[in-house]
């Protein structure tokens, strides 16, 4: 039986490992590899998050996109890039994630599967191109992946995040507006009846555990922020 050899290095495989560098020295050194190496065609970025200060900066999240559709667009490389879901939310992190959701020719998600946490499935999440059929792997002894014959994907029995192309910006504006348009901060106790309420009233109906969802969702993207125990509205949130 044939054995992979895990112990030579591959010739045509270049490792950058930037953890000791400041933010911007990452980018600068990343940029210079792009560029000085020859018959360049794949570069992964794991994870792109250490990039930018904030990842909810909407300044910063425009600058690096920039940059990587130039490097792409100049070197004529395909760049994959690594960042984490929110916690509790299925949505990628701050307004650099959407920016990179938005510009992306393949969004791809990897999960744990709920039952066999060896196993991660990976599924497209928005694809350009042509679509596939979700697929699994492990890592196997040699510390390589591997892909698992035969897997069916399991859904879990409800929805782990609230959706974000369900309400579109200017109604979430609207609904929150209306929300706080009586108190400046609302206790958590009373702020998820209140999202139920307020997002009816511009036609989006939510039980309660979907309202669970939503508050999350909008946590998350500092549509709303928490001070102590409270919540209080960020008008100049980004989607």
């Amino acid at each position: 039986m044939y054995k992979r050899q895990t112990d030579v290095h591959p010739p045509l495989l270049e490792f950058l490992c930037l953890r000791g560098y400041a933010t911007k020295e990452r980018l600068r050194k990343i940029e210079e590899a792009i560029y000085d190496l020859d018959d360049l065609g794949l570069v992964v970025i794991d994870g792109i998050r250490d990039l930018a200060h904030d990842i909810n900066s909407p300044g910063e999240a425009t600058d690096l996109i920039t940059k990587l559709m130039q490097w792409t667009d100049e070197r004529r490389i395909h760049i994959h890039t690594v960042l984490h879901l929110n916690k509790g939310d299925d949505n990628t992190r701050g307004h650099l994630g959407t920016e990179l959701n938005n510009k992306a020719e393949t969004v791809l998600q990897i999960t744990k599967d709920d039952f066999d946490r060896d196993i991660s499935s990976v599924a497209a999440m928005h694809i350009r191109d042509r679509d596939f059929e979700p697929f699994a792997f492990r890592i196997n002894a040699d510390a390589l992946p591997e892909q698992v014959e035969d897997y069916q994907l399991r859904q879990t029995t409800a929805a782990k995040s609230f959706d974000y192309a369900e309400v579109c910006e200017a109604k979430h504006r609207e609904a929150l507006e209306l929300l706080f348009s009586e108190a400046d901060r609302v206790s958590y106790s009373s702020l998820i009846g209140r999202l139920q309420s307020s997002y009816a009233s511009i036609g989006h109906s939510f039980g309660i555990n979907k309202a669970k969802q939503l508050k999350v969702f909008l946590e998350n993207k500092r549509m709303i922020v928490k001070e102590d125990k409270f919540y209080r509205y960020n008008p100049d949130f980004h989607y």
